[in-house]
């Protein structure tokens, strides 16, 4: 891939061999995941060809991910391109590893015919709001969420 990447950092589509970081990362972002779950998701993700999960490596090892789903929104009559999950690992954090992904998002968005990127974090995490911000995101509005039990 083309782009400026800090020294050493490069992005690519995860596949099976990234399961256990895949895992890993998703319980950094506070959502439990074994590596048979993360393979699962992993094959869920590559076998639809409205998303992609995206892992960023510095140095050959894994220390971030990004997930995004095209999804067409009536509203606006347009395709929209919402980040499912972002998360950098602690020891990576503030090294431009989480623009880059948001960059490779807005690179893959404007390719697949996207009008705008929507991405939600939960209200705890403030200090995602403010990078969020700080990479030109806006505040947009409220999300509701119910959960469902087994059927």
């Amino acid at each position: 891939m083309t782009g400026h990447y800090p020294l050493g950092t490069d992005l690519r589509n995860a596949v099976h061999a990234d399961a256990d970081d895949v895992a890993s990362l998703l319980c950094e972002m506070g959502y439990p995941c074994d590596l048979d779950e993360a393979v699962e998701r992993i094959n869920v993700i590559a076998g639809n060809d409205r998303q992609v999960l995206v892992v960023a490596r510095r140095d050959g090892a894994v220390c971030g991910l990004i997930a995004l789903d095209f999804m067409y929104y009536l509203p606006l009559g347009t395709t929209t391109c919402r980040v499912t999950a972002l998360v950098v690992t602690p020891t990576a954090q503030g090294l431009g590893i989480g623009r880059q992904l948001l960059k490779e998002v807005e690179r893959r968005a404007r390719a697949g015919g996207a009008s705008r990127i929507e991405l939600t974090s939960g209200s705890q995490r403030t200090e995602a709001h403010a990078f969020y911000r700080a990479c030109g995101y806006k505040d947009s509005s409220v999300r509701f969420v119910k959960q469902l039990g087994a059927a």
